[in-house]
């Protein structure tokens, strides 16, 4: 019994991990960047902003990328962008893609882009940090700071840091890797990452964000989901508290989860609309049809980005 790597919208968590905790992901994978950073002035996530500079780009497909607008630490200048990758798989264009979007992100603004890449794929060896091109004697070069997720994993001490909830997003990352074919395995190691969360003494708020992002992660299949919840409701009732399972929780989440299935088909179709005009009845119907709200989300997101709606024609039959 298992669940395919396809069916975790790894992209999806992770472009949400970083917006929630910026700082504590930075301070777990580049600590000498996140001690640069004047943390005093509020981060302004830049989006949209990343969405038209790689709209027209012919270099595959994107991963995560962030661009975040941060102030320095030591005043030397008012603000600088920071770009944060995270790629998932292996993928040897990873570098020229970097190189590329960071001068394009350069021209746009006109201010100092600092390029993160977080290799969060399962090759041990694979850790491509720069980018090199030379002719007749021409020649570029452009290093980016590298974080390894297979690296921090043999870090005990980094990834069981109690304050830092990044390193609960990256433990849930790996794990959910590492049980991709064992599910009881996978049921045992959720429940040990959901029950750091009280121990740790995380608040209320932090622990409903950190196991949604637990969750969104490390699938499990009905029966098995079933049973964890099960255990989720009686420990939480030992402790007195009912913050992920509530009764009246439980009982709606069926219909929550259809609500933000349909919200997501209308968001997406919103969109190609505003881009494209009216869709054809046949393509809305394709979309009704999808139910897996991971899909969803990959739509979604693809409605933003594809260059036309016959584009994304072609990727909605592939689903």
């Amino acid at each position: 019994m298992g669940v395919s790597s396809e069916a975790i919208d790894y992209d999806g968590a992770w472009k949400e991990a970083i917006e929630l905790y910026l700082r504590s992901f930075l301070e777990l994978c580049f600590p000498d960047v996140a001690g640069k950073i004047d943390w005093r002035t509020p981060v302004e996530f830049l989006d949209k902003e990343l969405q038209e500079i790689v709209r027209n780009s012919d270099l595959g497909k994107q991963q995560v990328d962030k661009l975040a607008k941060v102030r320095r630490q030591d005043g030397a200048e008012e603000w600088v962008l920071l770009h944060v990758e995270v790629q998932a798989q292996p993928d040897e264009g990873l570098p020229r893609r970097v190189y590329q979007y960071h001068h394009r992100i350069v021209d746009r603004f006109g201010k100092r882009v600092v390029t993160l890449a977080v290799l969060a794929d399962e090759r041990e060896a694979w850790k491509p940090a720069h980018y090199e091109e030379e002719l007749w004697g021409c020649r570029v070069r452009f290093d980016y700071p590298v974080c390894k997720l297979l690296e921090l994993k043999r870090d005990e001490n980094r990834l069981a840091c109690g304050d830092n909830p990044a390193a609960v997003v990256v433990a849930a990352h790996l794990a959910a890797q590492g049980t991709r074919g064992d599910m009881e395995l996978r049921k045992k190691s959720k429940w040990q990452l959901t029950r750091r969360l009280y121990e740790e003494g995380y608040g209320r708020k932090e622990i409903l964000e950190l196991f949604r992002l637990i969750d969104w992660l490390m699938v499990l299949p009905e029966g098995l989901d079933v049973e964890f919840r099960e255990e989720l409701i009686t420990f939480e009732s030992e402790k007195t508290m009912p913050y992920v399972t509530s009764i009246e929780r439980l009982g709606r989440q069926e219909g929550r989860q259809e609500g933000r299935q349909e919200t997501l088909r209308e968001d997406i179709l919103d969109i190609l609309e505003a881009r494209f005009g009216s869709m054809p009845e046949t393509m809305r119907l394709k979309i009704q049809g999808i139910g897996e709200e991971g899909v969803l989300k990959q739509l979604l997101r693809r409605a933003a980005l594809v260059e036309s709606a016959t584009g994304f024609a072609e990727e909605l039959e592939s689903n």
